[in-house]
């Protein structure tokens, strides 16, 4: 059995007797997050399954611009975590039909409203770069999670990662290596520096 099939067991296990129940996908930037959720998605009973993005809850720039924190997007501090939070009170009271933003990268915007948790969803896998931080207030999301997976890379292969992401994006080379460096990086060293204990690594 492959790794995300024992993932996609476990969940489907974890969910039998419940209505709804909330799983946290975590890891650095670049771990393979949404493609791992994404392949839980297709391994779970059609139609039952959600992926809810931490990074619609990006600042705009325009925010992070005024705030001096445009060069820190990524960041824990340049998200809101209220509004993520608030969202996951939301889905775990097993409100239905929970309208979701979803960040489009191409545009580089959260989109509001992009995607509706609706009543047929059972599990919920919600994926994000802090999601197991141990700093406040992001410990505080813990209570939301009925179980936890953490994908662990090498800090190698995320910078390699990084750097191609980038290149897909239009940047060259050495602009990309500088925005990793300065940037990601950073925040690739805090989640793996900070960050709780998860029920599954990978």
């Amino acid at each position: 059995m492959s790794q995300i099939a024992h993932i996609a067991s476990a969940i489907f296990k974890k969910g039998a007797h419940e209505r709804r129940i909330i799983v946290g996908i975590a890891g650095p930037p670049a771990s393979g997050k949404s493609t791992t959720a994404a392949a839980l998605v297709d391994l779970l009973p059609q139609g039952s399954a959600i992926v809810v993005p931490m990074d619609g809850f990006h600042f705009d720039d325009s925010v992070l611009t005024s705030r001096g924190l445009q060069q820190r997007k990524g960041a824990p501090e340049t998200f809101d975590f209220s509004g993520f939070a608030h969202l996951l009170r939301r889905i775990r009271s097993g409100e239905p039909d929970i309208a979701i933003p979803i960040f489009d990268r191409g545009m580089e915007i959260s989109r509001a409203g992009a995607a509706i948790v609706d009543a047929e969803k059972r599990f919920i896998l919600v994926e994000g770069n802090y999601l197991l931080l141990s700093e406040e207030p992001w410990s505080a999301l813990a209570d939301f999670f009925d179980l936890t997976v953490f994908l662990n890379v090498e800090r190698e292969q995320l910078e390699r990662r990084l750097i191609e992401r980038w290149r897909a994006h239009g940047r060259s080379d050495a602009d990309g290596q500088a925005w990793v460096d300065m940037n990601d990086m950073p925040n690739v060293d805090r989640v793996i520096r900070n960050r709780r204990a998860a029920d599954l690594t990978i």
